[in-house]
């Protein structure tokens, strides 16, 4: 108990300087470990319990994404080298497989140091935001220099992999397929099969793989670690708000095909009819360590709705006895991904993948 009211109390007061959300205070509070947990008479039977709620948030949440597929023979990643080159001292291959289908390949820029390390190095799935270009930008390759994590990450040492989300980029996918019943769930199962393919890499050491992203791919990211224990620390920078915190409660911004288009079908674009919200996704990926990074100012995700959303998953982090694994800051800008946070960010995953930054880059 003394956990986890350390936990509520620093939830409360991390970010509580600076700009105040324009959002009324209308999202309802949530039960994130549910009236179950609460009943129980021990820890070990809490934690039992969050077990069985832990189940009902994932069919809560694969009610609106549609299932994780699970075929018991994968299709062969097939991996191909397309380009290969240098960029001062990481090496860049954009790498073609294939995830679902053998006649539909997805691609990925493959980022390394380019003298090999000597030891297998962590890993970071670096996923982008809504950006036509898609992978380049993380890989370093156009739009955003704040945004170009999959490059600064390899530069720091780490292995990373930043393939495109379905029809940016170079991947040319028609949503209508049946496949799936959300663009979120389609893209959840290809960073599934991008986690398979770092794990086929020498140069990688399996057990220590991360997901980072900004807006969609904070989002992404989240989603990914959900339905993938393989992931084992995330960075969301810009990445969710309570759904009664979007736009006021206005939720069409997530029922494009690309997204989750059963929102509008099922639950009338409604934040009181949709099954699951933040608080329970990142409870959820208790006890694996995220970081959340939420601007102030930042007008798609209200900062409130993050402040609400840490709070409640902190329950969950206090119940595992991993409180400190869940943090947030708070920078003072708009929907952007700051040096000093990206710096922040970074030295989170070292931190909790057990990696040193080499000092050069420091």
């Amino acid at each position: 108990m003394n956990a986890l009211l350390r936990c509520l109390c620093c939830c409360v007061l991390v970010g509580s300087a600076g700009r105040a959300s324009a959002d009324p205070p209308t999202a309802p509070p949530i039960d994130v470990l549910g009236p179950a947990v609460a009943a129980a008479p021990s820890g070990a039977a809490q934690r039992a319990a969050w077990e069985q709620r832990r189940r009902a948030v994932r069919a809560a949440v694969e009610q609106a994404m549609g299932p994780l597929p699970s075929p018991d023979r994968p299709v062969p990643l097939d991996v191909r080298v397309v380009e290969d080159r240098v960029a001062g001292n990481v090496r860049l291959r954009k790498l073609s497989y294939c995830t679902d289908a053998a006649d539909r390949r997805a691609t990925a820029w493959l980022l390394a140091p380019r003298t090999a390390p000597t030891v297998r190095a962590p890993a970071a799935l670096c996923l982008h935001q809504t950006v036509e270009i898609g992978k380049d930008e993380p890989a370093g390759l156009g739009g955003n220099p704040h945004l170009h994590y999959a490059r600064e990450l390899a530069e720091r040492g780490y292995v990373t992999l930043a393939p495109d989300y379905p029809s940016f980029g170079e991947y040319a996918y028609e949503f209508a397929e049946a496949r799936y019943a959300s663009g979120s769930m389609k893209a959840i199962y290809d960073n599934v099969r991008a986690v398979d393919l770092l794990q086929t890499l020498d140069e990688v050491d399996p057990r220590r793989i991360a997901a980072i992203g900004h807006s969609l791919g904070g989002h992404n990211a989240i989603f990914t670690a959900f339905f993938e224990p393989r992931i084992g620390a995330v960075v969301s920078c810009c990445g969710f708000t309570r759904f009664h915190r979007y736009y006021g409660g206005k939720l069409a911004g997530w029922t494009s095909p690309r997204y989750m288009p059963r929102i509008a079908e099922r639950y009338g674009n409604d934040p009181d009819r949709v099954p699951f919200d933040f608080p329970e996704l990142i409870a959820c990926l208790a006890p694996r360590p995220l970081l959340a990074v939420a601007p102030l100012g930042d007008d798609n995700f209200a900062v409130e709705g993050v402040r609400e959303t840490i709070a409640g998953a902190g329950r969950a982090y206090a119940l595992l006895g991993v409180a400190e694994n869940l943090q947030a800051v708070y920078p003072d800008c708009d929907h952007d991904f700051p040096a000093d946070e990206r710096r922040q960010a970074y030295r989170f995953l070292d931190e909790h993948l057990g990696h040193e930054a080499p000092r050069s880059y420091e």
